[in-house]
Order: structure tokens, then C-alpha cells, then sequence
């Protein structure tokens, strides 16, 4: 599978941006994919800001962006969404998605080694 990110820009203080991370593979198989949006900021280590279990009953968020962001998904369309709300300057990052098959595992990953699959990073700036 290949993941391809995209929605990134440049945003003010308190705006809103909504990421998008297309998958080329079958549907029935992305179904099976448990899901995640990370972000790097240069210096600092790759964090989990919201994950999915490929069901999508379990979720999770940083909290540092709950209550703002929501991660989403359209197994139909084969994408992952992270919607970002009340954005901060602190939010400004590269955020990459990140898939993991888990057709034999269980639960929300929120680890970068726990994830098999990336996307190329797509850059989010906040200005103040």
C-alpha cells in the first residue's frame, strides 16, 4: 500500500485546515488498515496527534490537540482524514499519515515503529 497526504498550508491563529490521506489499495484491504496522523517538528521526535483502529471504534488523541482535531475515515474511499480546528502556532509541523495492517492485532498504536506504512508528510503553518 501507498499512502499520498495532502491538505496542507498556511493558516492563522484560531483557523481550521482539514488533511487527507488518499491509500492505493483494494477497499476490502484498506479495511484492515488501523490508521494515524503524526507530526515532526525539526528537533523534536515524530508524535501521534490521532490514531483509528480499522474499525474505527477506538480512537485516540494527544492531548495537546483533543477537542480540536478529529481523525476520520472513508474505507470506501479509501482515506483518512484529520480535521484540524482552532489551529495553534504550536500546531505548525509536518504531519504524515501512517497505516498498519491489523488483520492480526488489535488497539490504537500511537508509536512510529508500530506503523509499517507512511505517507510523504504534508506541512501545516500556523502564523500568529
Amino acid at each position: 500500500v501507498q499512502l499520498q497526504a495532502s491538505g496542507g498550508g498556511l493558516v492563522q491563529t484560531g483557523g481550521s485546515l482539514r488533511l487527507s490521506c488518499a491509500a492505493s489499495v483494494s477497499g476490502g484491504t484498506f479495511s484492515r488498515y488501523g490508521l494515524a496522523w503524526f507530526r515532526q517538528v525539526v528537533g523534536k521526535e515524530r508524535e501521534c496527534v490521532a490514531a483509528t483502529t480499522r474499525s474505527g471504534g477506538s480512537l485516540y488523541y494527544a492531548d495537546s490537540v483533543k477537542n480540536r482535531f478529529t481523525i476520520s475515515r472513508d474505507n470506501a474511499k479509501k482515506t483518512v482524514y484529520l480535521q484540524m480546528n482552532s489551529l495553534k502556532p504550536e500546531d505548525t509541523a509536518v504531519y504524515y499519515c501512517a497505516a498498519k495492517d491489523q488483520i492480526l492485532t488489535a488497539g490504537v498504536l500511537t508509536l512510529p515503529r508500530e506503523y509499517a506504512v507512511w505517507g510523504q508528510g504534508t506541512l501545516v503553518t500556523v502564523s500568529s
